[in-house]
């Protein structure tokens, strides 16, 4: 079974489709194959589906849509060449408590970014920055927009949603990191301008912001942009700026337009020069 998550679902088995159009079939198979090869309780489904407060009746509709399930994955399964011996109910599970879908040996595109995200990340251990930046921006790309783009979401799979975003923004993080300490400020710029619009709050990509326009010869742009979360933070937090941004800010205001301090920055931020 090949399973597409990062984007809009699409679900196959032997090449043929099994993603139904309905809203509510497509989350329990967007369920289903988040916890593929272990098993999701009914109460977890319901709860997903219906929230707090199922109707009466919950379990049968439910089973119902298991059901129409099992017949896209028996179309499928009819497909190929040559007979098959597997069964719907072989690949989608009734098991004591819930149902469990049995993946196979086929692709997930989750899968393959938690392996190149976490090759990218032992990359940048090693202080390897060209092959952390060559990994990271491999497994980035396999995001075709926001996880389960299409699928209507209860509260599971808002969460998970959420798990799998903030994954996202790791791998980015790392990748915009390692491609600073390869001298690419210029080039991230366009892409920093964006990000720090769309996540106001995110201090290490605003910390990534300042750097490459201070190392652009922007010195007056960088300060600005700090000022400018910390009144964001201030306002709808009620928080200062963490003092590893601080301290990268002292840095590039002390920094005369030629002069680079020797360090700036703790922790993940680079430092300035």
């Amino acid at each position: 079974m090949d399973i597409d998550i990062l984007g809009t679902l699409a679900v196959r088995e032997k090449g043929v489709s099994i993603t139904p159009t309905a809203p509510k079939p497509r989350q329990v198979l967007a369920l289903l194959t988040l916890g593929a090869d272990q098993v999701v309780h009914v109460d977890t489904l319901s709860e997903e589906l219906w929230g707090a407060a199922p109707p009466r009746s919950a379990r049968p509709t439910l089973q119902t849509y298991i059901l129409q399930l099992r017949e896209l994955i028996t179309v499928a399964l009819g497909s190929g060449e040559g007979e098959e011996t597997r069964s719907a109910k072989d690949v989608l599970l009734t098991v004591p408590g819930g149902y469990l879908l049995k993946s196979g040996q086929g692709s997930s595109d989750v899968r393959e970014f938690e392996r190149l995200a976490g090759m990218g990340y032992r990359a940048m251990d090693a202080e390897e920055y060209p092959e952390a930046a060559r990994l990271l921006r491999e497994a980035l790309a396999l995001w075709n927009g926001p996880a389960l783009a299409d699928v209507q979401a209860g509260v599971h799979l808002q969460t998970q949603v959420k798990r799998l975003e903030e994954s996202r923004l790791c791998a980015l993080d790392q990748r915009i990191e390692a491609d600073l300490k390869l001298g690419r400020h210029r080039e991230l710029l366009a892409e920093l301008t964006v990000l720090v619009s769309r996540y106001p709050t995110h201090e290490s990509l605003c910390g990534q912001y300042m750097l490459a326009l201070y190392r652009s010869g922007r010195r007056g742009e960088a300060l600005d942009a700090y000022q400018r979360l910390r009144a964001t933070l201030v306002r709808t937090l009620g928080l200062e700026p963490s003092t590893a941004l601080g301290k990268l800010q002292r840095s590039i205001l002390m920094a005369g337009p030629e002069g680079v301090p020797p360090a700036a920055g703790s922790g993940r931020l680079t430092a300035i020069g």
